[in-house]
């Protein structure tokens, strides 16, 4: 039996995926297309984490659909929000009935004579192997692992008699009501967990080996606010957007060329927000610079408040050994703890752990150039969604589903059907990724690299990529226009549906 085909196959059903199928439906509403999830629900990050306080970091002004006006009250906003605008958009432009729950993929086969990819899925809760061809193959899956968060080795682990959890994989039965808690971490997730935790804790402890940067942010928007009273949201919420695009493209660019005038500016503001005598520099000052890493967002400065009212504290060591009431440090001071929280990060994976292949022979990603940020050097017919490291995710994921209808239509209209970005001539390589989190450093070496300028260069400029993507030219240097060598045998193909109406 011939497999099913579709013209556009997406991996993933979060925030970029549901995102992805949106322009398609707007965009290209002529192709036919199927969702792919390993899991069983809608919005990917904003379903799997369901620890205390989980919310983004960016506002939801940027971290909204660009389609799809915010209309909450709040600019930063909780998972369970963020989760159901996710599922509000996909129910609006009839999503769901493409996305096939519980299909994990693991291989995609491209054939240069049919000009499609064979995907290979499993079926996570039957074992079943499913076996669908598209002629795009679209990867919305992030680059961090679902199924397992990054834990150090932590000393003595095994005497202690408390509770032990993992943000990535919170308990449903963990009650931290009235109890100690220890949060081990400074990341964003442990700036959102110690506030979080602290309204019910009898005390948590947020403790660091080195601090992190934290910016209070209001969690509402004043501008959105006064002009929501006097605009409709469809004209409001484009103009809220850019004004925080640029001011955070400011505040990067600044950190960037004065690293030192923002240290300064952030550490008074952080003194202003603390006890007064407290040791801002060591629990407030890291020893990088502003955006080596990303800053942390405190809504409304919420964790400074918990440390000022006592609620909360930051311990800045490390640890010693674990013991069986707590932690040890290697101060030689112990810090007791009902509940042990490690929020020690991710692990980065790419593509969700799928192998390419393209005409038999297994893609290398970490050999591969990223061109413009979406797609990887010699693999036709392929994009990825990779967001922003210095601003909302969402920014990025709406340039390149975008720039992916801009593609299709391109081919249909000048009779190709391929799109092979090419490598650069040049030797120049740099990480894709230019942070320098833990993380990151961990695992960056297995992405693809970027090269030393456009369009192999990713700027982390939104401003710079909209002029780059939306309305920059299609063919250049960096891609190849073909066609197919063979005729493909027929296949199976879904009817294609009309677009939703749009707001």
């Amino acid at each position: 039996m011939a497999s099913e085909h579709v013209d556009v196959l997406i991996i993933g059903a979060g925030l970029s995926g549901i995102g992805a199928a949106c322009h398609l439906r707007r965009d290209c509403p002529d192709k036919t297309y199927a969702v792919l999830e390993a899991r069983d629900a809608v919005g990917g990050t904003w379903d799997l984490f369901r620890y205390p306080g989980i919310r983004s970091d960016s506002d939801m002004f940027t971290l909204g659909y660009s389609f799809k006006p915010w209309t909450d009250p709040k600019a930063i906003a909780d998972g369970a929000t963020i989760r159901e605008y996710v599922r509000e958009t996909a129910r609006e432009y009839d999503v769901q009935r493409h996305i096939r729950f519980r299909h994990r993929v693991v291989r995609a086969d491209w054939d240069s004579g049919t000009a499609r990819w064979t995907v290979h899925a499993q079926r996570t809760d039957t074992a079943e192997s499913v076996v669908l061809t598209c002629s795009f193959l679209f990867a919305c899956t992030g680059y961090y692992r679902y199924d397992e968060g990054y834990t150090p080795a932590l000393p003595g682990v095994d005497a202690y008699a408390g509770r032990l959890a993992h943000p990535q994989h919170w308990p449903d039965d963990l009650d931290h009501t009235g109890r100690r808690v220890v949060v081990i971490g400074s990341g964003a997730t442990a700036v959102t967990l110690v506030p979080a935790m602290a309204q019910r804790a009898a005390h948590v402890t947020m403790l660091q080996r080195s601090p992190t940067y934290v910016l209070a942010l209001p969690s509402r928007d004043r501008l959105a606010d006064a002009l929501r009273r006097w605009l409709p949201a469809t004209a409001a919420y484009p103009v809220v957007r850019w004004k925080n695009v640029l001011l955070s493209t400011v505040t990067f660019q600044l950190s960037r060329r004065a690293p030192g005038l923002v240290k300064r500016s952030l550490r008074r503001a952080a003194t202003g927000r603390l006890p007064a005598g407290y040791d801002v520099d060591r629990h407030f000052s890291p020893r990088y610079d502003p955006w080596d890493q990303r800053l942390c967002v405190a809504p409304d400065g919420d964790l400074f408040t918990a440390v000022r009212e006592g609620r909360a504290s930051v311990v800045t060591d490390t640890i010693d050994t674990f013991t069986a009431r707590g932690v040890r440090l290697t101060s030689g001071a112990e810090v007791p703890a009902d509940i042990v929280v490690t929020a020690t990060g991710l692990n980065l994976l790419a593509l969700g752990g799928l192998t390419v292949r393209v005409d038999g022979t297994e893609v290398d990603l970490a050999s591969t150039v990223a061109y413009k940020g979406m797609m990887v050097s010699g693999v036709p017919n392929f994009a990825l969604t990779l967001g922003y490291t210095n601003a909302s995710w969402t920014l990025k994921a709406d340039l390149v589903a975008g720039y992916v209808c801009r593609l299709l239509r391109h081919l249909d209209r000048t009779g190709q059907q391929v799109v092979t970005p090419l490598p650069p001539a040049d030797d120049g390589r740099v990480p894709l990724i230019d942070l320098r989190s833990s993380y990151v450093l961990r695992s960056v070496g297995a992405l693809p690299r970027q090269g030393v300028r456009a369009p192999w260069r990713l700027h982390q400029n939104y401003a710079r990529d909209v002029l780059l993507m939306r309305y920059g030219r299609l063919t250049d240097e960096g891609v190849r226009f073909s066609r197919a060598t063979a005729t493909p045998a027929p296949t199976r193909r879904p009817v294609p549906t009309r677009p939703a109406a749009r707001r």
